[in-house]
């Protein structure tokens, strides 16, 4: 059980800090704080909302792929070997893939926020924990489809580690909600 979770969160890293970038380079690359949804609105509401930029998009897919390749050369470490669920030969793809996928699925949940009025920032449990979870899993099937109990893992993971960090986040003065 413990070798699953060390292997799932492993497998997940890319998805956890593609996920993170936003946040962190939120004061960086000015430039490229525009709206992804152009300020389009959609039955009166904006499609996404202020807070979905393409720099947080970029640095996603960025820190994605930066991850990966750590991953790749990780490979020669035999501890990394063994708890690694893919060989990461095709690590720029990996990272592509998990961090696009982890930025796609909070865009989806953006948009049904908005849809359901509930606010840039505000609280939608369990979306807000799982919806990058659920997009870099459905990305990365393109290149390996994880088994039901590698899914499980990462969801019951990802649900617990992103309530913790995103509160130690917020107490920092790294995030501006808890959630």
């Amino acid at each position: 059980m413990l070798q699953l979770i060390i292997s799932t969160f492993y497998f997940m890293l890319p998805a956890y800090f593609a996920n993170m970038a936003p946040v962190l380079v939120r004061d960086y690359f000015k430039a490229l704080a525009v709206p992804l949804d152009f300020n389009k609105k959609f039955n009166g509401k904006r499609v996404l909302g202020s807070h979905k930029t393409l720099r947080g998009l970029l640095s996603g897919i960025v820190v994605g792929i930066i991850v990966a390749f750590v991953q790749y050369l990780l490979l020669k470490i035999s501890f990394f070997a063994n708890i690694s669920i893919l060989n990461y030969n095709e690590w720029a793809c990996i990272g592509f893939l998990m961090g696009a996928g982890a930025l796609t699925g909070d865009l989806v949940k953006s948009f049904f926020k908005r849809r359901f009025n509930i606010k840039p920032g505000g609280r939608w449990i369990p979306f807000d924990q799982l919806d990058f979870v659920v997009g870099a899993l459905l990305f990365i099937s393109i290149l390996y489809v994880p088994s039901v109990e590698i899914i499980i893992t990462a969801l019951i993971l990802s649900f617990l580690l992103h309530i913790i960090l995103s509160h130690i986040g917020y107490y920092l003065g790294i995030r501006k909600v808890k959630w």
